[in-house]
């Protein structure tokens, strides 16, 4: 639909100026929103005009040009969104082509046929009088509506008192998504529930249709849906919060047709929520700050920080004798930049979070970073503890899926401690739960109770040691692969993991049994190692596993 607002060309020719003048094409296109008159005295008048002009002119160019000529001029007129073109055709010629008034039908581009003793001055002025009219009426509807909404934002009203706004002005059924507090707002009014039906599920099928595209459009959409078998015109307007989408307002012509200043309403509504989320976020923004504050203090291994966390606790409900797990949620970003996406992503996923959390019926305290979201688990019997903890990050993880799409992130799961003073020990095990969670084949959710030996191997303090370790088992291997290309190290791993058969070794490796028995002796001969003594074997695997915590 053009933005313009103005009158349309049914009504242009009901206006006094136009009694002897007849539309003669394009009777489809009779609704179309004529925003103001424009003479085409030049023939290159298309490259200044704009969408909603009614163009007036004479048939005397007709009269030299081509039927092609003609027919380029009607079609370019109808790509600009001219409102229609008026032509005086008598007395330059007796009549428009037959082919002319089927193009202009079929673009649905009016074409009047003007009364030939009629000035263009005598046309333009009292169009540009109803025009004006119409506006001025316009502007007064819009300023009450403007009024309204302010009403409703000063006394500290929902954004559900937006929606009764928009219903009442628009009198047709209003849906309201807003993905920043996962909140659906129904205005429906009296359709009948059937009708109702229809309505909700050409709503999900906007997201439907988009799912996986991730919605990024910031402009107005209008399209002609079908609905229990008509052809109903549906108005989509974006909520635009610093450069991204935080919503949708949908509306549909069920009870009354959407104009332009059904359009003007859901763009004053939509600036309107729009400033009430930007508040919101700015709201949250602050208490995030706080938030992130008291946990670097509380997890800071400084004793002076650590005792001003733990003295500030009860101001975030937290209490010194209960138990803890802390969920680490890490984003991968492409860039290093961090620009208004990658934060509202974060803040969308704090607001699942906190919708999480309710639905569970947990405890947690939530702060975000810049790349990394925490989340601290309140429990208070280790029964619970596992199940609600995997339920948690269960849900979570789908919630992830759907909101990040395609891109990259990982959830540590640290242990449960006692005491909030010790929550810092539950963070550390969850960075390592991320960091290495790949080793147990978790590329998505590690919890460092089930990384095994890995949970000792990890630790800082054995750096150095480990380092020793590879380079005196292994690390010969390695550096014989290089050299040879071969592939010893991969064999060793592989034998580990076949439990020591051969047979099944050289099934998964595609090698012969003879030359997978060869790879077994160079492997012995180059570490020294007998892998038939179980204190070998063992020092074999371990040096493996710490190759690949090392990332050697």
């Amino acid at each position: 639909m053009r933005r313009q607002n103005g009158i349309t060309i049914e009504d242009v020719m009901k206006m006094e100026c136009m009694s002897k003048c007849k539309l003669i094409a394009g009777l489809q296109g009779s609704r179309n929103t004529v925003s103001r008159v424009n003479i085409m005295a030049d023939p290159d008048i298309l490259n200044w005009v704009d969408s909603g002009e009614l163009l007036l002119t004479t048939a005397y160019s007709f009269k030299k040009d081509d039927v092609e000529t003609q027919k380029k001029l009607i079609r370019e007129c109808a790509q600009k969104g001219l409102a229609g073109i008026g032509i005086k055709i008598y007395p330059y010629l007796e009549s428009i082509s037959q082919e002319v008034v089927e193009l202009a039908d079929m673009l649905n581009f009016p074409i009047i046929d003007l009364y030939y003793g009629t000035p263009f001055s005598d046309i333009m002025t009292p169009i540009f009088m109803e025009i004006f009219n119409k506006q001025a009426s316009l502007l007064q509807r819009l300023e009450k509506v403007h009024e309204q909404l302010m009403k409703v934002v000063l006394s500290g009203g929902k954004i559900q008192d937006v929606g009764m706004v928009i219903y009442e002005n628009l009198r047709n059924p209003v849906i309201i998504r807003l993905e920043f507090t996962n909140e659906i707002i129904m205005e429906l009014g009296d359709v009948e529930e059937e009708t109702r039906v229809f309505l909700l599920e050409n709503f999900s099928d906007y997201y439907e249709y988009n799912k996986g595209k991730k919605i990024k459009k910031r402009k107005f959409e209008e399209t002609i849906e079908t609905i229990e078998g008509k052809h109903i015109t549906r108005m989509v307007m974006p909520i635009v919060v610093k450069n991204n989408v935080y919503g949708h307002i949908f509306s549909w012509a069920m009870e009354t047709p959407l104009g332009g200043f059904d359009l003007s309403v859901l763009e004053t509504a939509s600036t309107t929520i729009a400033l009430e989320i930007l508040k919101q976020i700015s709201v949250r923004d602050v208490e995030n700050r706080y938030r992130a504050e008291f946990l670097e203090d509380l997890l800071s291994l400084d004793k002076n920080r650590k005792e001003k966390a733990l003295e500030r606790a009860d101001v975030f409900k937290l209490k010194l004798d209960e138990g803890y797990i802390m969920v680490v949620i890490q984003l991968e970003s492409q860039t290093t930049i961090v620009t208004d996406e990658i934060l509202k992503t974060i803040a969308l996923i704090n607001s699942d979070i906190e919708t999480l959390v309710k639905e569970l019926n947990l405890k947690a305290f939530i702060a975000n970073k810049t790349d990394s979201i925490n989340v601290l688990l309140t429990f208070s019997g280790k029964n619970k503890l596992q199940t609600s903890t995997q339920n948690f990050c269960e849900f979570l993880e789908k919630n992830l899926e759907q909101r990040l799409k395609e891109k990259h992130y990982k959830i540590g799961i640290g242990r449960p401690y006692f005491g909030l003073g010790e929550v810092y020990k539950s963070y550390i095990d969850a960075i390592k739960a991320i960091e290495n969670g790949e080793l147990i084949g978790e590329k998505k959710t590690a919890y460092f109770e089930k990384m095994g030996i890995y949970k000792i191997l990890c630790q800082d303090s054995l750096q150095e040691e480990l380092e020793r370790f590879y380079e005196a088992t292994i690390l010969p291997l390695v550096e014989y692969d290089s050299k040879r290309s071969a592939e010893l190290v991969k064999t060793l791993d592989m034998y580990f993991q076949s439990n020591g058969n051969l047979k099944k070794l050289s099934e998964d490796l595609f090698t012969h049994y003879n030359t997978t028995l060869y790879r077994i002796q160079r492997i012995q001969k180059i570490t020294g190692m007998n892998l038939e003594n179980h204190k070998d074997r063992l020092n074999l695997e371990i040096a493996i596993k710490i190759k690949k915590l090392l990332k050697k």
